[in-house]
């Protein structure tokens, strides 16, 4: 009676491993036509740009950020008579260009910053 057992148990274990071994091979195949439909898509798509269609600097230089004071825009008042203001009536920019441009400087003997080590004498 046991050898019955032993008989059925070890063909269970043989067809276990073989459902396993199927489905190894079954994961590789799809792996490996993922890869092939892969290589296919990039083939029909464009080249990468060559160095010579790459964007260039201007021959005025490279383009150099502008710097400068700003001071707010005042929000105009409605009229007396109650009505609103209109996006129109605002204007663009919540900036514009300061009147002034001279950036501030340190005066001399002044710490700069809270925590800088300074005496902070002015």
């Amino acid at each position: 009676m046991h050898t019955t057992l032993e008989q059925l148990a070890a063909a269970g274990s043989t067809a276990g491993a073989l459902v396993i071994v199927v489905c190894g091979v079954l994961v590789a195949a799809a792996l490996v036509g993922a890869v092939a439909l892969g290589i296919r898509v990039r083939r029909r798509e464009p080249a990468p740009p060559r160095r010579s269609e790459q964007p260039t600097v201007p021959p005025s230089g490279p383009v150099r950020e502008e710097s400068g004071l700003r001071e707010p825009n005042e929000v105009p008042r409605a009229g007396d008579d109650g009505d609103r203001l209109t996006p129109h009536q605002l204007g663009n920019a919540p900036t514009r260009p300061g009147r002034d441009q001279a950036r501030p400087r340190w005066e001399g003997g002044s710490g700069g910053s809270f925590g800088s080590g300074g005496s902070g004498a002015k």
